[in-house]
């Protein structure tokens, strides 16, 4: 009977987790739709700006402070993960491919001197351990990720490439794709790169510019990176809660699978026990004719 009792504490164990694991599922769903429409939204968006400033020939001595590219002495990272767990490997595909970067400047000769703003709790909490290494926490703007908190940071960043306090600039982050797939990604967001001569002339559009390019790419570049960054963020969160999505539902299907097993198993106890209770009796009986 203490084996029956064991698999009933299972049992309902399992269950509760059960229950659990698909009302995370459900809430996941929800944020994950909402998520999904904030990206798709943007995207056209932020690839039409790109392609504005991509049209504009850098190569003809129009130039910003934001695609100086100098030699590297100083590197940020800009790390996004999420501020909860129970998502799979969502957070530790990020946090082991800013380690991987962070390794590759180490062994640059020279080495340049990297730092870390993270956005995030799981990537702040990881790379707090190695005091020096975190330059700044955003972690609360993903409770609320609006565009003028997230523009807010950008500039920050922005100020310091000019101010030649970083000479480059990486995002690290989950691309969404869709709700089983990320696409984890690094790019460069400083200095900006302009596209190759033979890229541009093969897809260069006929603009006008008025009132000129250089008035028109000082005003456009900034407003680009701002959309570039909001676009990371928004990414991340869709693919975040599409990972959470799909790790609940397995986690679900398991906990149903288990249940099916815990309550075989217990059935067959449960008639072993009471077999030995009728040949019990049955013994018992024949014991007092004798």
């Amino acid at each position: 009977m203490a084996n029956l009792k064991e698999v009933r504490t299972r049992i309902a164990s399992v269950s509760s987790t059960q229950q659990i694991t698909s009302a995370m599922k459900m809430v996941s769903a929800a944020k994950f739709r909402r998520a999904q429409n904030a990206i798709l939204g943007m995207r056209p968006y932020a690839a039409q700006l790109n392609e504005i400033i991509a049209d504009i020939d850098v190569e003809d001595g129009v130039q910003t402070p934001y695609h100086e590219s100098r030699p590297l002495s100083h590197v940020l990272l800009v790390v996004v993960t999420s501020n909860k767990g129970l998502c799979g490997a969502f957070n530790s595909n990020v946090i082991k491919e800013a380690s991987s970067r962070l390794n590759y400047y180490n062994t640059l000769s020279p080495s340049p001197e990297v730092k870390l703003i993270t956005i995030g709790k799981r990537a702040s909490e990881f790379f707090a351990k190695q005091k020096g290494l975190v330059q700044a926490s955003y972690d609360d703007m993903l409770d609320n990720p609006t565009f003028d908190a997230i523009a807010s940071v950008c500039e920050g960043v922005m100020d310091a490439f000019c101010k030649k306090e970083y000479d480059l600039v990486e995002l690290v982050y989950n691309q969404f794709k869709n709700s089983l797939t990320q696409i984890l990604s690094t790019e460069q967001f400083l200095p900006v790169a302009p596209r190759s001569a033979k890229s541009a002339k093969a897809t260069r559009n006929d603009y006008i510019y008025e009132p000129g390019k250089v008035e028109i790419l000082r005003e456009m570049i900034p407003l680009t990176l701002r959309s570039q960054f909001y676009r990371v963020i928004l990414d991340s969160l869709a693919a975040e809660h599409g990972a959470r999505m799909t790790a609940m539902q397995k986690a679900t299907d398991n906990a149903t699978e288990l249940l099916k097993e815990l309550r075989l198993s217990y059935n067959k106890a449960r008639q072993a026990a009471i077999t030995n209770e009728i040949i019990e009796i049955v013994s018992g009986s024949e014991a007092l004719k004798g």
